[in-house]
């Protein structure tokens, strides 16, 4: 990973531990449930751009070095690792 994508999914996620420690007080506290939700969305949505930036780091980084490089069973096993993170299966 490279140095700045590691130090913005740092910053994220600290963010996003601030925003789950807020829905744990407001569950607490016995916040309006609606409340609770939009939160929880919130958080859903800060993780789904912390994985883009991941996965763009990725394909930048690794998938990019095993399709330039000559390593036929690298380049599969690559492909095959996206098409499974993409598809939500484990590989």
């Amino acid at each position: 990973m490279k140095t700045e994508t590691k130090e913005a999914a740092t910053r994220r996620l600290a963010r996003i531990e601030g925003q789950v420690r807020g829905i744990t007080k407001m569950v607490s506290d016995d916040r309006y449930c609606i409340d609770v939700i939009r939160q929880v969305q919130a958080v859903k949505a800060a993780l789904a751009g912390l994985e883009a930036t991941i996965l763009d780091d990725h394909i930048a980084t690794c998938v990019d070095h095993a399709l330039t490089g000559n390593n036929v069973d690298e380049r599969r096993e690559k492909v095959e690792e996206l098409v499974a993170v993409l598809g939500g299966r484990k590989k």
